[in-house]
């Protein structure tokens, strides 16, 4: 068994998911596939033009509070991000030139530290060619492979299937059909994925809205 860790490189709360899962995976012995997408994309399905944190002033306000909370409990560091969602595109493409590859789970955490540790342009050529770089690749390769067409298609299609998968914020962790959003909920997927835990039968058909 092994769990996906679907993230958008702008949510703030995929930050603390992407620094610590790793470690909460081995310890479980679960494989982790990094799976970035566009959550603005998810958002416009929704009838968002923005992030909700923008929409609503009380829960933006809430979410930059909770996130002091969150790093400062984990001994993370954090800078509020001077832009706010940040455009994560370009490192998405980067990791789905080679999703699987050695090199993705440290350069997906060089992302995250460069917006939310240094508040850095994520949208940056020169800032993603950094953070390949201390990833251990060449970073001018990837780059050159992000910018395809078949690369931007790639995503494309991860995005899509996102939303196949009823994925609808960020971070989302797919364990089978089991999806679990939210940072707070990383312990209990991996727990759920390692068979620690068990639930009801998944509903063949999902419950109408009333």
């Amino acid at each position: 068994m092994y769990l996906e860790f679907w993230f958008d490189f702008g949510s703030t709360y995929s930050y603390p998911a992407a620094m610590r899962i790793e470690a909460l995976a081995e310890e479980r012995s679960i494989p982790v596939r990094w799976r970035p997408f566009v959550l603005g994309a998810i958002f416009k399905q929704q009838g968002w033009n923005d992030s909700p944190f923008n929409i609503y002033p009380d829960k933006g306000r809430y979410m930059w509070r909770d996130m002091t909370r969150i790093t400062s409990q984990l001994g993370l560091p954090w800078q509020e991000p001077s832009q706010f969602p940040r455009n994560g595109l370009l490192a998405a493409r980067a990791v789905c030139t080679a999703p699987d590859a050695q090199w993705v789970p440290q350069f997906c955490r060089e992302v995250f530290r460069a917006n939310f540790e240094r508040d850095e342009d994520i949208a940056s050529p020169e800032v993603i060619d950094q953070c390949l770089t201390a990833s251990g690749t060449v970073g001018q390769t990837v780059l050159e492979e992000a910018g395809s067409a078949e690369t931007k298609g790639r995503l494309h299609q991860q995005t899509r299937m996102a939303t196949e998968q009823h994925i609808f914020g960020a971070p989302s962790f797919l364990v089978g059909r089991e999806l679990f959003w939210g940072n707070e909920r990383l312990e209990t997927a991996l727990d759920f994925a390692a068979g620690a835990i068990a639930f009801p039968a998944y509903e063949q058909t999902p419950r109408a809205n009333t």
